[in-house]
C-alpha cells in the first residue's frame, strides 16, 4: 500500500516514507553512523515536519545500544539506521543484546541495490539470514511503494509482546526510488527471495497484542486462581520483578499488588526501583536467605536463566525445594527447561490486577515471620557493608566509589552499569529510587553497552543525573563515543573503575590453573585524558579521600566528564555462578 500524500506533493522517496512512518510510531532519534546506502533516510530525517533528530556515533554498534536504550527508558521503540555490510555486521552484537533483553527497537539498514544483486557490488551482503535468530522478524523490502508500511510493520511488530528487535533492510532503488516509480530495477535478479531470511522466522511471535500497560491480553483467570491459591498456601512467599515489569508498563500495578498482598520482593534487571530503596518490602540484600529458605518463588517479567539459579529455589537449611511460578508477558517466555507450579502469560499489569483480586483479604501468614526473618537478613547485610562502603583502603576499595557516589544520586538519576566485577557491585549497592532509572547490559553480558545507553538516557532524560559506570576492560569497547557526548553537547558523568585488569578472567583463571594469561591492563591508564582530548573533562583519582569531590566537580562541570579511579586490583567481587 502506497503512503498517502497531500494534493499537490510530489511523491515521497523511500527513505521519507519510512520516517513518517517512524514518527507515527513515537520514534524521535534516529542513531546512525553515516553511509551512503541510507542517505534518504537522513533527507526524510531533514525534511519531516518536525525534523527527526539525527545522533550520529563513532560505531554502529553503539547507534544500535542507543536505540535500545532509548525503548528501555521511554517505553517506545527506539530506531537505529546502519550502512550496508559492515555497518549492519558492526551491529550484531548490538541487536542480539536487544533481544536477549526484549527490547523493542527497529534497526533499518542499507542494500546493495537489486539489479546489480550478485555482481558484487559494495557491501553487498545479504544481511536479513545473518540477524533472523536474533530478530523477531528480518526481512527486505524491494519496492518504492513499500517502504513505508514496511516501516509501519516492523514497528507494530517490534513493539508487540514480547519486545525484541525488528531488522528491515532496503533495496538502494526503494529507498532512494518514489512512491509510485517502478524502484525494482532488477528485482528479477534475486532470484529464489534473496534476502528474505526469518520473513516467518519466530512467526508465533508476531501480531500479539498489546503495547505498554495494554491490559486486553490479561492472562487467564484460572492460571490466576491457581496461582493464588499457591500462594494463599505458602508459608515463604517471594516475590521476583523482572525488566518485563517496566517495559510492559506494570510497574504501578507490581508495587500495589506487593503492597495490598505484603510480598517480599526481590528486584532484578529493571524491576529495580518499582519498590524504591529503603522500601520495606524490598528484601533484595536479602536474596540468599529468600532464595534458599523460600517455599514459593513467584518469578514475574524476567526469564529463569543463570541470574535466578536457572530457576531452582528453596533447599538451604534442610527446606524443600520451592514451588516456582512463571509469569512473562508472551506464553513463548515460559520456561521449559524447569518443573513449574503454575505459569501464566499475557499483560503483566492485568496479571497483578487479577492476582491481588484472587487472593483477596484474606490474611498474610507469612508477614509474621517470614517477612520478618528476610527483613532483618537485609539490615543485617546494609549494616555490614558500612565499613566497606566508607572504607580508607590504599589502594582503593571498590565499594569506597559505590558509597560516595550513593552520596550525590538525585532521586531521579539514571545509573548505567557496564562492566564486569566493578559494575557488579553497582547492582548490589546502587538501588534506585524510581523504576526506569537503571541499565545494564543484561543477561546476554555483552560489553561496549555503556556510551550509547548513556547517550539515549541523556536525550530521553534531559533534566536527570546521567551516570555512567565503566569497567576499565569495558572502556575500551565503546570510549570513543564520547567524542559523540561532546559533538552533540550532551553532558554525561562517567566512573571508571581502574583496576588494571580483566577481573571476571584473572582471578578464576588464577584460581583454576595457578596462573594467568590475557588478563592484564594497563594500570592507571588515563581514560580520562581521552575523554579530555575528545573535548570533555576528567580527572584520575588514587585516594579514597578524592572520590566525593572529584565526583561533585564532574556534575558540576555541564560537559561529559570522566572520574577515573585507580582501585585494588586484589579485590574480587564475591559472587555465586559465574553464569557457565
Amino acid at each position: 500500500m502506497s503512503e498517502a500524500k497531500p494534493a499537490g506533493q510530489a511523491p515521497a522517496h523511500g527513505g521519507a516514507q519510512a520516517v513518517a512512518a517512524a514518527l507515527r510510531h513515537g520514534a524521535a532519534t534516529m542513531f546512525t553512523l553515516s553511509g551512503g546506502h541510507v542517505f534518504p533516510l537522513y533527507d526524510g530525517a531533514v525534511k519531516a515536519e518536525p525534523p527527526m533528530r539525527i545522533v550520529d556515533v563513532r560505531h554502529e554498534q553503539t547507534a544500535v545500544f542507543a536505540a535500545e536504550a532509548t525503548a528501555r527508558l521511554a517505553r517506545v521503540p527506539g530506531l537505529a539506521v546502519l550502512t550496508a555490510g559492515p555497518g549492519i555486521t558492526n551491529g550484531v552484537s548490538a541487536i542480539t543484546t536487544a533481544h536477549f533483553n526484549g527490547s523493542p527497537v527497529v534497526v533499518l539498514g542499507g542494500r546493495a541495490p537489486d539489479y546489480r544483486w550478485g555482481s558484487g557490488s559494495l557491501q553487498e551482503i545479504d544481511h536479513p539470514q545473518l540477524v533472523a535468530p536474533v530478530t523477531k522478524r528480518a526481512w527486505t523490502e524491494h519496492e518504492a511503494d513499500r517502504v513505508g508500511s514496511s516501516v509501519d510493520e516492523a514497528f507494530r511488530l517490534a513493539a508487540a509482546r514480547h519486545r525484541g528487535p525488528v531488522f528491515l533492510d532496503i533495496a538502494l532503488e526503494a529507498l532512494f526510488g518514489q512512491a509510485g516509480g517502478t524502484g525494482q530495477a532488477g528485482r528479477t535478479g534475486q532470484a529464489g527471495g534473496t534476502g528474505q531470511a526469518g520473513r516467518t522466522g519466530q512467526a508465533g511471535r508476531t501480531g500479539q497484542a498489546g503495547g505498554s500497560g495494554d491490559q486486553r491480553d490479561t492472562p487467564d483467570a484460572d492460571s490466576i486462581s491457581v496461582i493464588a491459591g499457591l500462594l494463599m498456601a505458602a508459608r515463604r512467599p517471594v516475590l521476583v520483578l523482572g525488566s518485563d515489569v517496566w517495559l510492559d508498563g506494570a510497574d504501578q500495578a507490581a508495587r500495589q499488588a506487593a503492597e495490598e498482598l505484603r510480598l517480599p520482593v526481590i528486584a532484578n534487571g529493571q524491576g529495580r526501583g518499582v519498590l524504591p530503596a529503603g522500601h520495606e518490602l524490598l528484601v533484595t540484600r536479602a536474596r540468599s536467605v529468600a532464595f534458599g529458605q523460600a517455599d514459593l518463588v513467584i518469578v514475574v517479567g524476567t526469564p529463569l536463566d543463570f541470574r535466578l539459579g536457572y530457576g531452582e529455589f528453596g533447599g538451604r537449611d534442610g527446606a524443600p525445594r520451592a514451588q516456582v511460578v512463571h509469569v512473562a508477558d508472551s506464553a513463548v517466555q515460559i520456561a521449559a527447561h524447569c518443573p513449574l507450579a503454575a505459569s501464566a502469560s499475557g499483560s503483566l499489569a492485568g496479571f497483578f490486577a487479577g492476582l491481588t483480586a484472587a487472593a483477596g483479604p484474606a490474611a498474610r501468614g507469612w508477614t509474621s515471620s517470614w517477612l520478618p526473618q528476610l527483613q532483618a537478613a537485609r539490615d543485617k547485610a546494609v549494616a555490614a557493608d558500612a565499613p566497606l562502603l566508607s572504607s580508607d583502603a590504599d589502594p582503593i576499595h571498590p565499594m569506597r566509589i559505590y558509597g560516595e557516589l550513593a552520596k550525590v544520586l538525585d532521586s531521579d538519576a539514571v545509573v548505567i552499569g557496564d562492566g564486569g566485577d566493578f559494575v557488579s557491585y553497582a547492582g548490589k549497592y546502587i538501588e534506585p529510587q524510581r523504576p526506569g532509572g537503571w541499565l545494564d547490559p543484561g543477561p546476554y553480558g555483552c560489553l561496549g553497552t555503556g556510551l550509547g545507553y548513556a547517550i539515549a538516557a541523556r536525550i530521553v532524560r534531559p533534566s536527570a543525573q546521567v551516570v555512567l559506570l565503566l569497567g576499565d576492560g569495558a572502556a575500551g569497547f565503546s570510549l570513543m563515543d564520547a567524542d559523540t557526548l561532546v559533538r552533540h553537547q550532551l553532558p554525561v558523568v562517567m566512573i571508571c573503575g581502574n583496576n588494571g585488569i580483566w577481573g571476571l578472567e584473572k582471578h578464576p583463571m588464577q584460581a583454576l590453573y595457578g596462573y594467568d594469561v590475557a588478563a592484564d591492563l594497563q594500570p592507571q591508564c588515563r581514560y580520562d585524558q581521552v575523554v579530555t582530548a575528545l573535548g570533555g573533562a576528567g580527572e584520575l583519582v588514587t585516594s579514597p579521600a578524592g572520590i566525593g569531590p572529584a565526583l561533585r566537580r564532574a556534575f558540576d562541570s555541564g560537559v561529559p566528564y570522566l572520574v577515573n579511579i585507580s582501585t585494588d586490583p586484589q579485590v574480587a567481587y564475591p559472587r555465586s555462578t559465574s553464569g557457565i
